[in-house]
């Protein structure tokens, strides 16, 4: 199972905007001496812990599948299940979580979000809202192979209404994925939005769905632009006036990461940590899955919204060796 990773998400600004993808490939790179050393850091009382997070916080995807294979071959066990009886909490799910291909973390964030009793749809909006194409083709492909269960008809069972709808259009992964622009285009968008929501009694979220899930992100743009120009009024103004709820939260997430993808993790990392007691699972999620894509980026616009290094924030919020390997991601 491949994937090619991408600096872009479904709806990120531009490719211009990302300075670097994060974790870049280890130079002097050798699986067979990383499984060795990794085996050692388990062997015997005790684990050395700092030993694991120096080795898979610095290496790529890549490598890391490599250091799997090897240790496979030498040791005729998986990886993944050696370090999970040495290690435990959050510094095991970030660890289990760093080993996973993104594709395949992406389908068990996906999963665990519609096990059981009720359905966290923040993730499956967070998630599914600002993946691009090739990421979604490949979480599917992962999703069939892991369970085996089809991603989409998963979703059609645990949601409902026009949320339903909006998933489902972004699972089929055909968004344009292009730079051009249709002015004329972005004006009958504008209008056809204006008549769907502001200019009608209700909302007819179809002409929404269509528009927010098909369109580039620079023909998105436009689009806002225009309606703006046309009405007076801000798409976000719009969104919050017309909807409500989860479908408000994914309309949002689509706008926020077509004008600035990074700023939008910026501000889900922010809410993780702000008041009493810490989101720990989100911040492995945003942390692992942005770390070769535009942890960097991600990085300067906190800093920017919060005048505070995200590596500060994530130091007075954790401990230990989980504080340990989120700074060594981030940093």
């Amino acid at each position: 199972m491949s994937e090619t990773l991408t600096t872009n998400s479904s709806c990120s600004t531009s490719k211009q905007q990302v300075k670097n993808p994060g974790i870049q490939y280890h130079m002097h790179f050798s699986e067979e001496g990383d499984a060795k050393r990794l085996k050692k850091a388990c062997k015997g009382a005790g684990t050395d812990e700092v030993t694991i997070i120096k080795i898979l916080a610095s290496r790529s995807t890549e490598q890391r599948q490599k250091i799997k294979e090897k240790y496979r071959a030498l040791y005729g066990k998986d990886l993944e299940k050696m370090l999970k009886g040495d290690l435990s909490g959050n510094l095991e799910k970030t660890v289990l979580a760093l080993l996973d291909r993104p594709c395949e973390f992406d389908a068990k964030l996906l999963k665990e979000a519609m096990k059981g009793v009720g359905t966290h749809d923040d993730i499956l909006i967070e998630i599914l809202c600002t993946r691009a194409n090739s990421q979604i083709a490949a979480m599917k492909e992962a999703y069939k192979q892991m369970f085996p269960s089809d991603l989409a008809i998963d979703v059609q069972s645990d949601t409902s209404g026009t949320l339903r709808k909006l998933l489902l259009s972004l699972i089929e992964a055909d968004r344009d994925e292009g730079f051009e622009i249709n002015e004329s285009l972005a004006e009958q968008d504008a209008k056809e939005l204006h008549e769907a929501g502001e200019n009608r009694w209700g909302t007819d979220e179809l002409a929404f769905n269509t528009v927010l899930t098909k369109r580039n992100c620079m023909q998105l743009r436009a689009t806002f632009k225009a309606y703006e120009i046309l009405h007076g009024t801000a798409i976000e103004e719009v969104i919050k006036k017309e909807t409500s709820g989860d479908v408000e939260k994914a309309y949002l997430t689509i706008v926020q990461c077509t004008k600035d993808c990074q700023a939008y993790f910026a501000e889900v990392l922010h809410e993780a940590m702000k008041g009493a007691g810490t989101n720990e699972d989100t911040l492995i999620r945003i942390v692992v899955s942005r770390s070769e894509v535009d942890l960097p980026s991600i990085k300067e616009r906190y800093q920017d919204m919060y005048k505070k290094s995200l590596a500060e924030a994530v130091k007075s919020e954790t401990s230990g060796d989980f504080q340990r390997v989120l700074l060594a991601l981030i940093k």
